[in-house]
């Protein structure tokens, strides 16, 4: 929070793909939500497969809500439209995307496309193996119908948490793009099965530069102030 108060209160937006507490606690709700608060600017939280909606709700009772008790929504930004998925399913650790949320999803992408706007999506499990084991096991199950719905739309990259890496691509024509964690990491550990190993490398946050030509996503390991030391007169 210091840091984004420090260099980015001009950000437009800020989006968490999910895992906003460990055990879904409401103390840990409140303690982030009385940080959140420190922000200039709109805060969505995304659900992770470590959150609890209704304790999450009971503290963030403005947030995204699509009318069907999934925590998910839609905002417009500088020509772009945040599309953000709830991808939980309580009591596992991997994510699921049913038909309710397809629905929704439908119906709001064509909106936004006849709208004119470019799809930006937000979501907290990868639908895609990313070449880790242990994290691909506990990924999006059953991302078929998912992968068909976006294959009939124009997406212009996708966001997602889940891995704790710095992984960017491509899958099935869209781009995409995940970083570190704010907590532990998940070592480049193309072996391991489970459980999930922990490592020690440095927290990030992504900054994301948008414009009619590009979607920039820039990795900032905010705890490195290197550059700042330099600059003091």
């Amino acid at each position: 929070m210091d840091d984004i108060l420090a260099h980015h209160t001009d950000a437009r937006a800020c989006i968490i793909t999910g895992d906003l507490t460990h055990r879904g606690e409401r103390a840990a709700y409140q303690a982030l939500h009385d940080q959140l608060q420190r922000l200039p600017m709109p805060v969505y939280p995304l659900m992770g497969n470590h959150d609890v909606r209704a304790v999450f709700r009971s503290v963030f009772a403005q947030s995204l809500d699509d009318g069907n008790g999934y925590v998910q929504g839609v905002q417009r930004l500088a020509g772009h439209s945040l599309v953000m998925l709830d991808t939980l399913s309580e009591g596992e650790s991997g994510g699921r995307f049913d038909a309710a949320r397809l629905d929704w999803l439908a119906q709001s992408l064509e909106r936004e496309r006849a709208a004119g706007q470019k799809v930006l999506l937000f979501m907290h499990h990868p639908p895609f193996p990313i070449g880790i084991p242990c994290l691909d096991r506990i990924s999006l199950f059953e991302p078929e119908a998912l992968a068909a719905l976006l294959g009939r739309h124009r997406i212009e990259h996708l966001f997602f948490g889940h891995v704790h890496r710095p992984v960017c691509g491509q899958w099935r024509g869209i781009s995409y793009s995940t970083q570190r964690g704010l907590n532990h990491q998940v070592p480049f550990d193309l072996a391991t099965v489970k459980p999930v190993p922990k490592s020690h490398e440095p927290p990030a946050y992504a900054v994301v530069l948008l414009n009619e030509d590009a979607v920039v996503t820039h990795f900032h390991d905010f705890l490195d102030d290197s550059l700042y030391t330099q600059l003091k007169p």
